[in-house]
Order: structure tokens, then C-alpha cells, then sequence
């Protein structure tokens, strides 16, 4: 089986090495990657792959000249559409990083075009496959906790220094961070709901990292390198906490929100309150959601990895208890990446589509309008 990549990061790398676990028959072929070639053979090199797997740095040029079997795109988040529309247009399978779409354009270019060419794609929401949501559907379809009255999911994100230090900071280039992170929530929620959404309101805080610094400033150019709590300097030797990048987090040019929280309607009537921060850290990461019916309460944190079924009626409580080792996503990427192939083959159909990647993200863009204005907005494409 022959796979190109467009956008050789470590996210896709990591996928492509999921594949290769899965099914050992799997080939990577060709490369698009913006960085110059020396550097990508080197990183060739360091995964264990050929140096001499052919280099592109144009799409068209690799996908016309290798003609893959499937192609896994990896890019940043603003080319993801574009990206995706090459490979469409050329009746290929695609394993599609998300968010499928950044800003409302290029939603609608991809809405055309899922509407013609019907593509067989994979979107990444490891979270719906993950085990853990995997048996929770399966305890509701059962009847488990009875008719479902509302949803309520967090994710207290403990690695939020990502989008403040590195290049994820540029909202222009991801989105924002309800793009970024509840693409991910919101397809899971909508998974577990089983109905259409129809609106949402939303609202995101800013109060932690702004500040006067100047543009595009370094920890290592600043004089507070040595005081700042969010300085490399302080986070590894004061405080034990990871290094993401070298961006001051309190400069004019620091995007994204501290907090967000959204309350999303479905047409059953239920209704679903989602809120995530990026302030909590080490031991207050949390993200999980509990569903509230009449009969019962289900509830699950991938940072537990436990479900907890709690009787309305007299019954007995439950306990389901999951080892991950580790995996990424819990679980969840390597059942993707394992679809992905037999997608490839025909073999299967995709369990997370193209039809849910345009969904989630059309969910964060109206969320993203609505912190703005102040007002519900449909889930519909918004004005």
C-alpha cells in the first residue's frame, strides 16, 4: 500500500508510524513538506525511514508524479482545505488532520466539493474511537441511564503553554483555540447525543496571557528570563513543568483565549454545556464529560481512564476501569489509523468522516461568532 504525506510534522509522522504498526505492507512513497530537503531526510533518517523517498514541495507535483494509494495530510491548520481539495479532486483516500476548515470560505469550498466528489476520508477525532466513548454509546444504546436529559464535558488542558509559546498562538493560522480543541469535544458530545445540533451560544476569556511585551518577543531576549513563571528558564528548573516553545506568552502578538465555554441545542431539545481552560496544569488536567438521563448518569475522564455508571433508581453503581500504556488519544489514533487502511482497501467505511469534520468545525466557527457577538448562532453555515 502506497501512502504520500502532505506535511511532514511530528503529528504526522506519528500517524504514518500507527500505520505502519497496523499493517507492515504500508509504504511511505512520497513526501510535500516546505521544510528544505536536507532537513527532512534527516528527520527520514531518525524515524527509521529511507533518505531516499522522493521530496516535493508542491502537492500537485507529488500526488500527480507518485499517484499514492492514500494520502495522510498533516499540513498546519490553515492549508488543511486546500490540501484536502488536490486530493478530492484526484478520487484519492485521505487520512485529514483536523480542523478540516479554518475560517467560513474555505467550509463552504470543502461543503462543494464533499457534495461532488464524495471522497472516502478519514477526519482525525481519535476521541469518538477511543475505547472509553467507544463503550459509553454502547452503555446508552443499551438503555443504560435511560432517555438522555443533557450533557456536561470539560477539558482542563495541563499542556495549554502550547498555544501561547509556539506557533499555535497565530489565530490566523489555527483558527482559535475552540477550532483547535473542541473540534475534538464537539464531534464526541455530538457522537454520544445522536441528534443534530442546531444552535450554540459561547463565550472566551482573555485575562492570563496578554500583556505590553513587544511583538514576536523571545524568552531568551527578554531581561525577566530568569523571573518570568512562564520563561523557559523557570518552567524547567523552578517549577517542573514542560518547555513548549520560546514566544513570550505576555506580548501585543499572544493569541488565543485563556477560557471558553459554549452551550450547544439539539433538535431532540437537549441540550449539551461544554467549557475548556488552558490556565490548569499537571495534577487539575481533566477532560471527560458526564451524560445525565432520567434513569442514570454516565461518566468518563480520559485522564482517569474510568466510566462511572451511577443508578437513578435504586440499581447498583458501576465501574469500568481502562489501561491505555500510553497510546495516543487514548486508543484512539491507532483504531483510526488501523480504518484508514481498510479504507484504502475498500475493505471498510470510514468511522469518522468528512461529513463529521465539516459538521464539528461549522460548530466551532458559530461558537468563535457567538464569544464575539454576544447572541445564539446556528449551526448552519453562519452570515
Amino acid at each position: 500500500m502506497k501512502i504520500g504525506i502532505i506535511g511532514f510534522g511530528s503529528r504526522a509522522r506519528g500517524v504514518f508510524k500507527l500505520m505502519r504498526e497496523a499493517e507492515g505492507t504500508v509504504d511511505l512513497v512520497a513526501i510535500c513538506e516546505v521544510q528544505d530537503k536536507e532537513s527532512v531526510r534527516k528527520i527520514l533518517v531518525e524515524s527509521g525511514l529511507s533518505a531516499d523517498i522522493p521530496i516535493y514541495k508542491d502537492a500537485d507535483e507529488m500526488l500527480d508524479e507518485t499517484r499514492p494509494d492514500g494520502v495522510l495530510i498533516g499540513t498546519r491548520c490553515s492549508s488543511h482545505t486546500e490540501m484536502a481539495l488536490k486530493v478530492m479532486k484526484r478520487g484519492l483516500p485521505m487520512y485529514l488532520e483536523k480542523p478540516v476548515a479554518t475560517n467560513l470560505d474555505d467550509l463552504a469550498r470543502l461543503e462543494r466539493a464533499y457534495e461532488e466528489y464524495k471522497s472516502d476520508a478519514v477526519v482525525s477525532f481519535p476521541l469518538k474511537t477511543s475505547p472509553m466513548v467507544t463503550l459509553s454509546r454502547k452503555l446508552i444504546d443499551e438503555g443504560r441511564i435511560g432517555k438522555i436529559s443533557q450533557i456536561q464535558a470539560w477539558n482542563n488542558v495541563p499542556y495549554g503553554g502550547v498555544y501561547y509559546h509556539t506557533w499555535y498562538r497565530d489565530e490566523n493560522e489555527t483558527g482559535g483555540l475552540f477550532l483547535q480543541k473542541a473540534t475534538h469535544d464537539f464531534d464526541y458530545i455530538t457522537f454520544l447525543a445522536g441528534v443534530k445540533p442546531v444552535r450554540i451560544c459561547a463565550v472566551a476569556s482573555k485575562v492570563i496571557y496578554k500583556g505590553n511585551k513587544k511583538a514576536g518577543l523571545r524568552c531568551s531576549e527578554c531581561d525577566e528570563n530568569k523571573m518570568c513563571p512562564e520563561s523557559p528558564y523557570v518552567l524547567e528548573k523552578k517549577s517542573g513543568q514542560p518547555v513548549w516553545g520560546e514566544y513570550c506568552s505576555f506580548a501585543v502578538d499572544t493569541g488565543n483565549q485563556d477560557s471558553g465555554s459554549a452551550i450547544i441545542e439539539y433538535e431532540s431539545g437537549i441540550h449539551a454545556c461544554y467549557s475548556q481552560n488552558f490556565v490548569a496544569r499537571k495534577n487539575a488536567g481533566a477532560r471527560g464529560a458526564r451524560v445525565i438521563g432520567y434513569d442514570g448518569t454516565l461518566e468518563f475522564d480520559w485522564y482517569t481512564n474510568t466510566i462511572r455508571v451511577f443508578s437513578h433508581t435504586g440499581g447498583a453503581d458501576e465501574k469500568y476501569e481502562f489501561e491505555v500504556n500510553g497510546q495516543s488519544h487514548f486508543g484512539g489514533d491507532f483504531i483510526l489509523a488501523e480504518n484508514f487502511i481498510e479504507v484504502v482497501r475498500g475493505k471498510q467505511r470510514s468511522v469518522s468522516g468528512l461529513g463529521a469534520g465539516i459538521l464539528s468545525a461549522r460548530m466551532c466557527l458559530a461558537a468563535t461568532i457567538s464569544a464575539t457577538k454576544g447572541k445564539f448562532v446556528s449551526t448552519e453555515i453562519p452570515e
